[in-house]
């Protein structure tokens, strides 16, 4: 990932992360990293339930940017993000824990940010 890329995609973790926090998320990790499958951006708790977070950014005009990011979430990413959320439940001995996979779409435009969180947005 280019620099350009990364310093967009860290300023998208960093403001949904926030975001999670004041919405009372407890956060457990951040790039929770599998050794083969990748990685996880944000994994919380809210409440009983752990909660997968996925933060995908994009520039260009707001709601565009934010209908690609949401976009660029195909069905071979969701698997992977399916695989991942498993492999975190396993590695943390949270078999019969309640989850769920969310998207969060960060649109940037001018150094402005807006971001959609689409709740359940990968089914098992």
């Amino acid at each position: 990932m280019t620099g350009h890329r990364q310093t967009l995609g860290q300023r998208a973790e960093t403001l949904v992360t926030s975001r999670l926090q004041r919405a009372g998320y407890t956060i457990l990790a951040r790039n929770w990293r599998h050794g083969t499958l990748g990685e996880l951006d944000i994994v919380a708790r809210q409440d009983d339930e752990i909660v997968f977070v996925e933060v995908r950014a994009r520039r260009g005009p707001l709601h565009a940017a934010v209908e690609q990011a949401l976009a660029s979430v195909d069905a071979r990413k969701q698997a992977r993000l399916v695989a991942l959320a498993e492999a975190y439940l396993s590695a943390h001995d949270m078999h019969n824990t309640a989850c769920r996979i969310d998207v969060a779409a960060v649109g940037c435009q001018d150094g402005k940010l807006v971001v959609e969180v689409i709740k359940n947005a990968v089914g098992w």
